[in-house]
């Protein structure tokens, strides 16, 4: 079982930065991501990273938003710059694991982000 605690949403103005954490009880954790959901939406993928640091980013945040990682912590961030009012949204955390030869993911709680003025 894996347990991911999520912080750093919050309200910030259109060309704000906010940077979102997530930190992974457990350990062999391989891929892990940031996943949002705006209102009336489906859930989307925004970026994932795998534990040797190969990214993977939607084309929407492509060079706005960065996801660094830090293995030894099991943490992952989603550091987001010029943020626009369409990025609205809760932002959800995961983590894969494979327990047995079957793969799994994890998800976080969310967080919500809002860009307003």
């Amino acid at each position: 079982q894996v347990q991911l605690v999520e912080s750093g949403g919050g309200l910030v103005q259109p060309g704000g930065s906010l940077r979102l954490s997530c930190a992974a009880s457990g350990s062999s954790i391989n891929t892990m991501g940031w996943y949002r959901q705006a209102p009336g939406k489906q859930r989307e993928l925004v970026a994932t990273i795998t534990t040797g640091g190969s990214t993977n980013y939607a084309a929407s945040v492509k060079g706005r938003f960065t996801i660094p990682r830090d293995n030894a912590k099991n943490t992952v961030y989603l550091q987001m710059n010029s943020l626009k009012p369409e990025d609205t949204a809760v932002y959800y955390c995961t983590a894969d694991k494979v327990i047995n030869i079957v793969p799994y993911r994890y998800w976080g709680q969310g967080t919500q982000v809002t860009v307003s003025s």
